[in-house]
C-alpha cells in the first residue's frame, strides 16, 4: 500500500502544483452621452476606466470610517506615488507622524478636479474566465480611496467612482496580487448601443468570440514596447510616423519624439498636439481631394467633414485614405475609416481626431499624441506590465468587441 499511496500523495502534488489561477472577467460598457466606459465593481457600484489613472476610487459610504492605513504603511506610499496637478502634497515624509491616517488624492479624469480621501479595503466582484466564457464568481480583495460626491461631476450617470487601470496601486497591480495571475491586462472597448458590451480581462487572455469559435486572438497580437515617463503613470509608446494612405505626414523636425504617444480613455477622440495636428489634417485633406470628396461645414471639434452621402460605406467604415502610426519595433497600428471617420449626423461624416487645446506646438510637458477611446474600440489590447510591452489586434469586419459570451459556462 506505501507504494500505491505515494503515487497518489505524488499526483495530488503534481495537480497542486500545475494548477494557475483562471484569470478575471468583466463586461466594458460604453457609455453614450459622455463616450466613456464604465466596469461594474462591487454590489451594483460601477466605475469610469481610466487606463491612465493610479487610483481606484469611490464615493464614502454613509457613516464611513477611515481603514487604519498608517502614513507610513505601503499601501499609502503606493497610493501617492504620482503627483496629482492642482492636489496639496501627501503629508507623509514632511514632517508628519508617521502613525498618521494616511490621506490620498483621487480626481475626476474628465474635470481634472481633485479632493482629500482616505484608503478603504474593499472587493471587487466579478467572474474568473477561460478566454471563453465566465467560470466563476470570485471576490478579489483590493483598497480604493474613499471621495467627495462632488468628484463624480461629468462622469457617466450611475457612476459610483473611477477604477484606475495604470500604477503599482491601479486595478491590474491589485488584481495581479490578490488572485496570482499574470501582471497584465487585456481590454477590447465596445462602440456600444446595439454592439453590446465589451470585455477587460485581468490576468491577460486568451480571448474567443461568438463570430469566431475556437480562434484565440491574443495570439494575433503585435507587440511594441510601452515607455515609461517620470511622475506619471500613464502608458506611452513611441510613433515613429504617421501615413495617411501608405505616405508619411512631413511633420517639423523631432515633432513625434517630443512628448511620446499615449493611451487614453478619458478622451473619445484621438488628440495631435498643433505641430502634429496641422500637417496630419492637411495630408489627409489633400488625400480625400484626390478622391473627389465633397467637402462640407465643419462641425466641431472636427476640422475636416464630409458628404457622407457622397462616402462609399463598405464593411471596413467609409472607403476614405487608411490612417497608420508606425510604432517602435516596425509595428503598424492601422486604422480604416471605421476608426478615422465618425458620423455627426445624417449626412455628415468627420474626421475623428482633434486638435490638442492649451498646449504650444513642439511642448515637450504634452504629448505629440493621444490616442483616444474611438480609435481603441474594437481592438484587442493587452497591456503586458511585466514585459512591459503593448501588444494589439484589429478585429475582422465580422467581430467585434461585443461578442464576448458572459453566458457562465456549465
Amino acid at each position: 500500500m506505501a507504494p500505491l499511496l505515494h503515487l497518489v500523495l505524488a499526483a495530488s502534488l503534481v495537480a497542486l502544483t500545475s494548477s494557475k489561477s483562471l484569470p478575471v472577467l468583466v463586461p466594458v460598457t460604453k457609455d453614450r452621452t459622455t463616450s466613456l466606459y464604465t466596469i461594474p465593481f462591487s454590489y451594483g457600484n460601477k466605475l469610469v476606466v481610466d487606463i491612465a489613472g493610479p487610483l481606484v476610487w469611490s464615493v464614502c459610504q454613509s457613516g464611513h470610517l477611515p481603514a487604519p492605513f498608517p502614513c507610513d504603511s505601503d499601501d499609502c506610499r503606493r497610493a501617492n506615488i504620482y503627483p496629482v496637478p492642482g492636489c496639496s502634497k501627501p503629508g507623509c515624509g514632511n514632517g508628519a507622524r508617521k502613525d498618521k491616517t494616511c490621506t490620498v488624492y483621487p480626481y475626476n479624469p474628465v474635470t481634472g478636479a481633485c479632493s482629500n480621501g482616505s484608503l478603504v479595503h474593499t472587493r471587487f466582484v466579478a467572474n474568473t474566465t477561460d478566454g471563453i466564457n465566465p467560470v466563476s464568481q470570485v471576490s478579489v480583495n483590493a483598497v480604493s480611496a474613499c471621495a467627495t460626491r462632488k468628484l463624480l461631476t461629468s462622469l457617466p450617470r450611475g457612476a459610483t467612482g473611477v477604477a484606475g487601470l495604470a500604477g503599482s496601486e491601479a486595478l491590474p497591480a491589485q488584481v495581479a496580487s490578490s488572485q496570482k495571475v499574470a501582471k497584465k491586462f487585456l481590454l477590447c472597448l465596445p462602440r456600444g448601443g446595439v454592439y453590446g458590451d465589451g470585455v477587460a480581462i485581468f490576468g491577460g487572455g486568451p480571448l474567443q468570440l461568438t463570430a469566431q469559435p475556437g480562434t484565440d486572438y491574443t495570439q494575433s497580437l503585435e507587440y511594441t514596447p510601452l515607455l515609461a515617463k517620470k511622475d506619471n503613470p500613464a502608458y506611452y509608446v513611441s510613433v515613429k510616423s504617421i501615413l495617411v494612405e501608405d505616405s508619411p505626414v512631413h511633420f517639423p523636425p523631432h515633432a513625434l519624439d517630443t512628448g511620446g504617444a499615449v493611451l487614453c480613455t478619458r478622451v473619445p477622440y484621438t488628440l495631435l498636439r498643433p505641430d502634429v495636428y496641422g500637417p496630419f489634417v492637411a495630408a489627409f485633406g489633400n488625400a480625400m481631394k484626390a478622391q473627389n470628396a465633397t467637402s462640407v461645414k465643419a462641425v466641431a471639434p472636427f476640422k475636416l467633414c464630409y458628404d457622407a452621402r457622397k462616402l462609399a460605406n463598405t464593411r471596413l467604415g467609409y472607403l476614405v485614405p487608411g490612417v497608420h502610426l508606425a510604432l517602435d519595433g516596425g509595428k503598424i497600428w492601422r486604422m480604416t475609416g471605421v476608426h478615422s471617420m465618425v458620423d455627426v449626423n445624417q449626412d455628415t461624416a468627420c474626421l475623428a481626431f482633434v486638435e490638442m487645446k492649451g498646449v504650444k506646438a513642439g511642448d515637450g510637458n504634452a504629448p505629440a499624441v493621444i490616442v483616444g477611446g474611438f480609435q481603441m474600440e474594437n481592438f484587442v489590447l493587452q497591456f503586458d506590465l511585466e514585459k512591459k510591452q503593448l501588444g494589439f489586434f484589429k478585429l475582422p469586419f465580422f467581430t467585434n468587441c461585443g461578442q464576448f459570451n458572459f453566458t457562465r459556462s456549465a
